[in-house]
């Protein structure tokens, strides 16, 4: 297990650096790539599975027993988003050297990417298996350092613009999140999170309040949660598609990971939070008026990507096992369905040159296999059933119901008028984008892709799997809801956790 618990961000790492080294050898660089993303997908499947046999498994790196030493630490929830997380992002590394090793352009395919890729990969894993708050912030980090990287590649001036707001909103959380930090070790004594689930009960009820809304700004910026969600509708939609994929399908969720963990083990709330129902509703909302308000497809997958992220923040906010579990669900359908969205975008983009809904049309006649690819996960995050986004919206719905408090009701109102708008958003997309005529003030589309005929179909095949592993989800609903409901139920109650890291404490 000392050896396993690493893997996961280890391997990523080391393979940024030998891609980093080998940047100008595009072959390797395709080849080790996929390859390292495997073996992150191996191992997070191996950590899983003895996760499964073991409970919370955890490990003191360097010999340094809890709370002085670095903890990494997995248990049903980290586990479970380290294999979707790393099963996603080697599907779009895939669809990343489909199209590089596709491209007619050469200069297409920056040789930055891959190491700037692996170390995002190595980022995101350490997030979901960082056991302290300190290296929480590191991972953190990690992953916004090498998207930086990636914001800018294949620079524009729009995309400049939009890095440097990017990067500005980015370096202010982390300025907050290492104040807010500093301020907890000096209340508490220490960072480690299983130690303050201890130690934190017995600060003043005000410390309590200040550093738990500390932390929900902090994760709150970080996630796009309403009102600081202003950022991302501006930045995402700049990046390169295949970034922006990567972006959307993972940098708010490690956020909203990180706000779960925070909150469950170090703020726990008997009764749950008024704040974080009302700000949940008010992300919905605006998320989803914003997808209708909007145009271009990428700013309308921002800002659903925004009015979603509420649904998250619902459930964390009930602070019961229901509506963790529903969190929980959420956040494993929605890893896999924002990206799958941003995947046949590309594929739109690469078939028009266009993603401006004005200036699409006939996407039906001229790809019947997008239309679908497009169709099943623009169903799943309307929630439409039987998809995944039903099973995860109606596991919110029950719990908010169930919660016995009037302001939950209302927020689930708000959730279902938000699931209703998506719909209306994404049938726009629909209508406008695949069954109207092409307008002819676009003229004809390109005669043919600017990539090979290869590449585009191996872009398109891991896109159906993208699609396929959303349909997954669905069919294998009642496993994943009972494991989603012991991981909430650990979150609920710290104590398997507490005891697999600070058995063997030091004095």
């Amino acid at each position: 297990m000392n050896v396993l618990l690493p893997l996961p961000f280890a391997l990523p790492l080391l393979g940024a650096a030998l891609a980093m080294i080998s940047r100008r050898r595009r072959f390797w660089l395709r080849v080790l790539a996929p390859l390292v993303g495997a073996g992150a997908v191996a191992a997070s499947v191996a950590v899983l599975v003895a996760v499964a046999r073991n409970g919370v498994v955890a490990v003191q790196a360097g010999g340094w027993a809890a709370p002085l030493g670095i903890t990494l630490v997995a248990d049903r929830l980290s586990a479970l988003l380290l294999v979707v997380s790393s099963t996603v992002l080697l599907a779009i590394m895939l669809h990343a050297v489909a199209e590089g090793a596709g491209a007619l352009d050469r200069r297409s395919e920056p040789g930055v990417f891959h190491p700037a890729y692996l170390a995002l990969t190595g980022g995101v894993g350490l997030v979901f298996l960082a056991g302290d708050l300190f290296n929480l912030f590191v991972a953190f980090e990690v992953m916004l350092a090498s998207s930086y990287v990636l914001m800018t590649l294949q620079p524009t001036a729009e995309r400049l613009r939009a890095s440097m707001t990017y990067t500005v909103v980015s370096l202010t959380s982390s300025i907050m999140f290492l104040t807010a930090l500093g301020l907890t070790y000096a209340a508490a004594g220490t960072v480690n999170l299983a130690d303050l689930s201890e130690r934190v009960p017995a600060l003043p009820a005000g410390t309590r309040t200040a550093l738990g809304l500390l932390f929900l700004v902090v994760f709150g910026i970080k996630g796009a949660i309403v009102p600081m969600h202003l950022w991302l509708p501006d930045a995402y939609p700049a990046a390169l598609t295949k970034v922006t994929a990567v972006f959307a399908a993972l940098l708010t969720k490690a956020a909203v990971y990180a706000l779960i963990r925070v909150e469950t083990l170090a703020f726990p709330r008997e009764h749950g939070s008024r704040v974080m129902l009302v700000l949940a509703a008010g992300t919905m909302v605006v998320g989803t008026l914003g997808a209708l308000a909007n145009d271009d497809i990428h700013r309308v997958f921002s800002f659903t990507l925004v009015g979603h992220i509420g649904y998250m923040l619902f459930g964390l906010a009930l602070f019961s096992v229901a509506g963790l579990t529903g969190a929980i669900l959420y956040l494993v359908h929605h890893i896999v369905v924002q990206a799958t969205l941003f995947l046949v975008s590309d594929l739109i983009q690469a078939r028009t040159g266009e993603t401006s809904l004005h200036r699409l049309g006939g996407l039906a006649r001229l790809s019947a296999l997008i239309a679908v690819l497009f169709f099943v996960p623009a169903m799943s995050v309307s929630g439409v059933p039987p998809t995944s986004g039903f099973v995860a919206k109606l596991a919110l719905f029950q719990a908010g119901l169930g919660s016995g408090r009037p302001l939950a009701y209302a927020v689930t109102g708000v959730a279902v008028l938000a699931s209703l708008l998506t719909l209306m958003a994404m049938a726009r997309i629909w209508a406008l984008g695949f069954w109207r005529p092409r307008p002819e003030e676009a003229g004809e589309p390109p005669a043919a892709e600017p990539y090979t005929r290869g590449g585009v179909r191996v872009m398109q095949a891991v896109t159906a799997v993208m699609v396929a592993g959303g349909l997954l989800i669905a069919v294998f609903a009642g496993p994943l809801s009972s494991w989603s409901a012991r991981a909430a139920a650990d979150l609920v109650d710290p104590s398997a956790y507490r005891r697999a890291v600070l058995d063997g404490r030091a004095p």
